[in-house]
């Protein structure tokens, strides 16, 4: 992510600072007059002139100028805030005069038109103007819907010690919660208690990812090590709790980033069983592998690397298969198709590939440039649509069958990181880096924003989003880098399926 530098102060900056702390107390005191804009600059100047003040009369004289324009465009925009509110509250008498309501009349209607006054059609206009320029960026992320996604905060799975980058939950029974993080160490949850089951400590690096076998109880997980590690696992869920008030329990300021280390082990996670050692070790990439996956059947895995290269292994044998090198940077996700041999990467370099390798003699490989930054994450759906997102402020569905040109394109106000579709209801969680999670349809209409406040929802960044499909009670996941991770429910009307 792009660091912010700030800027750097000169060697007179202390006396510079004086001068500005006085000339802005001095500035608050200041009256409005009905003095006319050539009288005020020569006013500031007499009013300034007994202070004193180490800078040049000259440099001083410039800045004073400057500072005129500057509040006379503020005057102006003021006086022109005014005229309009006074504008609107004469629409709204002349409004209610007639008996029209602003919310529930039809604003079309022709007796309406026709009373509008020439200052309304005015005013109408300007708000046109002033509004049209901001919105039409974004205006097809906030396609307006009949009826919105319900969105409930369930549990919160609180233990890392570090901010979580991956989570995924189990394809076999028992069904539990994995999540991956930057301090070294990997943890399986109790979905219904929110209690750590399981540790894996066996990664000498951050664990940017996790995996489950499709049809065993092995995890895969990739890290900063430079290695991806296959190992196995066996839990006992807990006897579920009487639900607990989770919005009483928290406070407005507690910040999970903040916190020492031991309280957030408070929950137990350090008296959960300990995994140290890996069954099976995947090391060939000379950088930090981001991110790992099985292809169908789990016979074979494919790692994504900082070194540019995504690499096929076999799990049997820990050999390493095939290097899908073409990258021109760093890469930053890889993906399976649910029920095919194909494997989609992503990278920094604007770009993400399609691997084919249904065909054994023949390993194709496509290329598509539809982003303008870093793609952060590409994933199957289990149709034949291809959902990108990335840091450009943008996701984009592509169908496989014709990856030309994107079917449909969101755009938002923050980066975009790891999502996720629903295989049931087709559904795009969208996790951002400004703490929001927001869904889509797979025609680009927002569904719904998950809520998000000093007591609900993520206080940092939000990494990578997981649906459930076998748990209607806590059918999404989420995790970010305030350390916890989010179980939600999510109730999609059926008039919203249907489109």
């Amino acid at each position: 992510k792009p660091c912010r530098v700030m800027p750097v102060e000169s060697g007179n900056s202390a006396a510079a600072r004086q001068v500005k702390q006085k000339r802005k107390s001095h500035s608050l005191s200041i009256r409005r007059t009905n003095s006319t804009e050539q009288d005020r600059p020569g006013m500031q100047r007499d009013m300034l002139e007994g202070q004193d003040s180490k800078l040049p009369m000259a440099l001083r004289s410039n800045l004073l100028d400057l500072f005129g324009q500057i509040e006379r465009e503020f005057e102006n925009l003021y006086i022109e805030n005014l005229e309009l509110r006074r504008e609107i509250e004469s629409l709204n008498e002349r409004l209610a005069g007639e008996g029209q309501t602003v919310d529930g009349g039809d604003l079309s209607k022709g007796a309406l038109k026709t009373k509008a006054s020439h200052s309304t059609s005015q005013l109408s206009q300007k708000l046109k103007t002033t509004y049209k320029a901001s919105t039409s960026k974004i205006v097809s992320s906030f396609k307006a819907t009949t009826s919105r996604a319900v969105c409930q905060l369930v549990k919160e799975y609180v233990g890392h010690r570090d901010g979580i980058w991956d989570l995924a939950v189990t394809r076999v029974q028992p069904l539990v919660l994995g999540t991956a993080s930057a301090d070294h160490c990997s943890m399986l949850w109790s979905i219904e208690t929110g209690k750590c089951l399981l540790k894996y400590a066996g990664h000498a690096g951050s664990v940017n990812s996790i995996k489950f076998h499709p049809t065993e109880q092995m995890a895969l997980t990739a890290s900063g090590d430079q290695t991806a590690h296959i190992w196995r696992y066996m839990v006992q869920l807990p006897l579920p709790q009487p639900p607990a008030d989770i919005s009483a329990s928290l406070d407005d300021d507690v910040d999970f980033s903040d916190k020492d280390e031991a309280d957030g082990e408070a929950d137990g996670p350090s008296e959960c069983p300990t995994i140290r050692v890996a069954t099976t070790t995947l090391k060939s990439h000379q950088g930090v592998v981001i991110a790992a996956d099985w292809l169908v059947g789990g016979k074979q895995v494919v790692t994504a690397s900082w070194d540019r290269a995504a690499n096929l292994y076999d799990v049997e044998t820990s050999e390493l298969v095939h290097t899908l090198t073409g990258h021109d940077q760093e890469l930053t996700h890889c993906c399976t198709h649910p029920t095919q041999r194909l494997v989609v990467t992503s990278s920094r370099d604007t770009t993400f590939r399609l691997w084919d390798f249904r065909d054994p003699s023949i390993h194709s490989v496509n290329v598509f440039q539809g982003h303008t930054d870093t793609v952060t994450s590409a994933v199957f759906t289990v149709g034949d649509n291809v959902v990108s997102g990335s840091d450009d402020r943008t996701v984009k569905v592509w169908d496989l069958k014709n990856m030309r040109s994107p079917i449909a394109t969101i755009r938002t106000d923050s980066a975009v990181n790891r999502i996720s579709v629903s295989a049931n209801q087709r559904i795009i969680a969208l996790p951002h880096d400004n703490r929001q999670v927001r869904l889509f349809d797979m025609n680009g209409v927002r569904l719904a924003r998950l809520p998000r406040s000093n007591r609900q929802g993520h206080r940092r960044m939000v990494c990578c989003s997981a649906w459930n499909e076998e748990n209607q009670a806590c059918n999404l996941f989420t995790c970010g880098f305030d350390r916890q991770a989010i179980g939600w429910n999510i109730n999609i009307p059926a008039l919203l399926q249907e489109k």
